[in-house]
């Protein structure tokens, strides 16, 4: 069992204990924290609530989350497309679709599962059973670079550059609407949207500082082809900062249009360009991964007219 203690403020005053938490453990679903309410699990100010209990901007929450015990992961056969490897690191293009780590209830056909089938044994073990070797990500639908880490060393080396912000991460995205200046910079904290769950959000108070240069590529009649570089890397980063200038990305039914008119799998961004320092060698190493298909595709399209 671990114990998490939660404190309320003037912004969740009269709001149900179970939306509160929902905001607060996004990792954790409604109907399971519901349960663990109604189990006792739960209490405020000491004493056990139910479900419908209306928060006050005093209270003090504690939780008693159960220990989840981590399914088995199973090495699967599935295709990678290699960018680059050698002893200490492997370089994919993942593609569309395809989740990066399993997660309670969803362990297989992730990029993990392939990996664990390609490299055996050889992985970094500090993320866990759930993440061996992966130091970072990018959304299921988000296609790119991606580096996996085969022993701790090169994970430690790996993540450091990433804590400091040295890595080169070079994203293709497709938005809509034109956008007017050549370049720019966003500068907005980034953190979890304060009533759904399943979103991020500039949020000024409780966001994490977040970063994206961009600029443009090409201009067409309705959308505008851009680069995008991290200088930090929060959840869903290029997405939100791209939103906030009302230029959301094309495909992007959470955070732009619901409407798809070109029958897309979620939004265009390509993790075009990954750069580090080697672990071993101390020399600079960079990696691109190819823009996929679909992406050339409305790029044609797009180019002559065809919006």
């Amino acid at each position: 069992m671990s114990l998490i203690h939660l404190d309320a403020d003037e912004n969740w005053m009269d709001e149900r204990i179970d939306k509160f938490l929902s905001a607060q453990l996004p990792e954790q679903s409604r109907s399971y924290l519901q349960k663990i309410i109604k189990e006792g699990s739960v209490l405020v100010n000491g004493s056990p609530v139910k479900a419908s209990y209306r928060m006050d901007d005093q209270d003090e929450v504690t939780i008693d989350l159960p220990e989840l015990k981590e399914p088995e992961i199973e090495a699967e056969n599935i295709p990678l497309d290699i960018l680059y490897e050698d002893d200490d690191l492997l370089m994919v293009n993942k593609p569309k679709g395809m989740v990066v780590h399993p997660s309670a209830g969803h362990t297989t056909g992730t990029l993990v599962n392939a990996v664990m089938y390609h490299c055996k044994e050889d992985l970094s073990g500090i993320n866990g059973v759930m993440r061996p070797g992966i130091v970072h990500r990018i959304d299921k639908d988000t296609t790119g670079v991606l580096v996996i880490c085969k022993n701790d060393k090169a994970h430690n080396f790996v993540a450091e550059q990433l804590k400091e912000h040295s890595i080169t991460r070079k994203y293709r995205a497709i938005v809509n609407g034109v956008i007017k200046e050549d370049e720019g910079t966003v500068n907005a904290p980034i953190g979890r949207h304060p009533t759904e769950r399943k979103k991020m959000a500039i949020n000024e108070k409780n966001g994490k500082h977040a970063v994206t240069h961009y600029r443009v590529l090409e201009r067409f009649a309705n959308h505008t082809y851009i680069e995008c570089q991290l200088e930090t890397g929060r959840t869903h980063q290029i997405r939100v900062h791209m939103a906030s200038l009302h230029h959301p990305l094309l495909g992007d039914t959470v955070y732009g249009s619901q409407k798809n008119p070109y029958h897309l799998e979620g939004q265009t961004l390509h993790a075009m360009v990954l750069g580090l320092i080697h672990p071993s060698t101390g020399s600079y190493l960079e990696v691109t991964a190819p823009l996929p298909e679909y992406f050339q595709k409305l790029l044609k399209r797009f180019s002559a007219g065809q919006e």
